[in-house]
This record gives structure tokens, C-alpha cells and sequence, in this order.
């Protein structure tokens, strides 16, 4: 009976020690598992998130970029004497072009400074003229008055470039013109030398472009270069005579 005993008791520290030995390991593997069902749950909701997101994502819908660049000739804030008092807006003067001979002006006036570029802008489109470049310049020099504005330009060789400055220069720039000189003689209001300067610009003539100075660069070089030839076969002859 002792013996018995004994073993049972044997038994029961083993399965004492067995269990205090399993026990770490078992609270391991379950903090694993919490941790991986946590991980479940966040990529759910977040899956779910970017599905919805990407439902309700709106198609881009950003204006396309304009071909004409812009530039401002004047901002003035202006006012309105009124009834109640004086109005304060914004006045813009704003020239665009494409520079390659598309150019237009315009003259606004808005509550804001945005709204009224905006306005000009779309003024500037609705007036555009077109103008002939040749070889980066104008075809000929023109002199011209509107107001007290009064302005002369005259065309310039290739690599000259702009020799004019204020209002004339930003309009030259965004017209494609290189190579002109200009001279305002008339009042410094800007708008009206801009103004004076596109009506000048709209009654430049239409001028065919002439190909006769290359021709003639053309058939000098090939006659220089006939002559060195026949001079070349004269000199190789008499070396052959000399051989002789």
C-alpha cells in the first residue's frame, strides 16, 4: 500500500511540474494569436476604407493649360465716388500671347484683384490679331499716334535684340518679336501706349519674305568652289608635265 501510494504522488508532482512548464509557452502562443486577430481587424477596416475611398474619389477635373502666356502692363486700384460714399475696385491690364505673332490686350475692373485679371484675360481673348514675323522682327518700321500716345518702331537685325523698355518690351516678349527697336515719345500711361503700341502692331503689312540673298550666297559659293576645282586639275597637269 506504501508503494502505491509513492507512485500516485510521483504522478501528481509530475504533472505539477509539466503544467508550470507548459503554462509561459501557452500564454505566448495566445498573445500571438491576439495579436495576429488585432492585425486581421485593423487591414479589414482599413481595406474597407480605401474601398470606399476609392468610390467616392472624383475624376480630376483641373483646368487645362492655356497655350497663351500672360503678362501685366498695369494694376491700379481705382474709385467710385457714390451716394453713400466711395467705391474701392481693382483695374488690370493684362497682355497674352503665344509667342509666335498671337497677341491681344485687356482692360478690366473687379471687386478682387483675381477677378479682375480673370476678366481681362478673357477680354484680351475675344481681341486678339495676329502678326507677321520675319527673321524675329517686324517687316518694317512704322510711327504711330493714338492720343497722347505716340510711338516709333522700327526693325532690327538678327541677335539686336529688344531695345525698348516698359510697356513695349512685355508686348514684344509675348508676341515672339526678337530683334526690334522701339521709342514711346508720347505720354507714359501705360494702358494707352499699350493700346497705341497693338493698333501700330495690327497695321504692320503683310510682306512676302525674299530668298534672294542666299540665292546669290548660294551661287557665289559654288563658283568658288568650280574655281578651286579647275585650279586643283591645272596644278595636278603641270605636275604631270614636270614628271615628264
Amino acid at each position: 500500500m506504501t508503494e502505491v501510494k509513492d507512485t500516485n504522488e510521483e504522478n501528481i508532482n509530475n504533472e505539477a511540474v509539466a503544467e508550470e512548464a507548459v503554462a509561459p509557452v501557452v500564454e505566448v502562443a495566445e498573445a500571438v494569436m491576439t495579436e495576429k486577430s488585432g492585425r486581421e481587424d485593423r487591414d479589414n477596416r482599413q481595406g474597407g476604407n480605401k474601398r470606399s475611398m476609392t468610390k467616392n474619389r472624383r475624376p480630376d477635373k483641373r483646368p487645362a493649360q492655356s497655350e497663351f502666356e500672360q503678362g501685366i502692363i498695369d494694376l491700379a486700384r481705382v474709385t467710385r465716388v457714390m451716394a453713400g460714399g466711395k467705391r474701392m475696385r481693382f483695374r488690370a491690364c493684362i497682355v497674352i500671347g503665344n509667342k509666335k505673332g498671337k497677341i491681344g490686350i485687356g482692360l478690366a475692373k473687379g471687386a478682387d484683384v483675381t477677378l479682375a485679371i480673370n476678366k481681362a484675360v478673357n477680354q484680351a481673348k475675344k481681341q486678339m490679331i495676329d502678326i507677321q514675323i520675319t527673321n524675329g522682327t517686324i517687316a518694317h518700321s512704322i510711327q504711330h499716334k493714338w492720343g497722347a500716345a505716340e510711338i516709333l518702331l522700327r526693325p532690327a537685325k538678327k541677335g539686336r535684340g529688344i531695345i525698348c523698355g516698359g510697356v513695349m518690351r512685355t508686348i514684344m516678349e509675348m508676341a515672339g518679336i526678337h530683334n526690334v527697336t522701339g521709342k514711346i515719345m508720347g505720354t507714359n500711361n501705360k494702358v494707352s501706349n499699350a493700346k497705341c503700341i497693338m493698333e501700330a502692331l495690327s497695321k504692320i503689312k503683310q510682306v512676302k519674305v525674299r530668298e534672294e540673298k542666299n540665292a546669290r550666297k548660294e551661287k557665289k559659293e559654288g563658283r568658288e568652289n568650280n574655281q578651286e576645282q579647275k585650279n586643283s586639275e591645272t596644278e595636278v597637269e603641270v605636275d604631270n608635265k614636270k614628271t615628264k
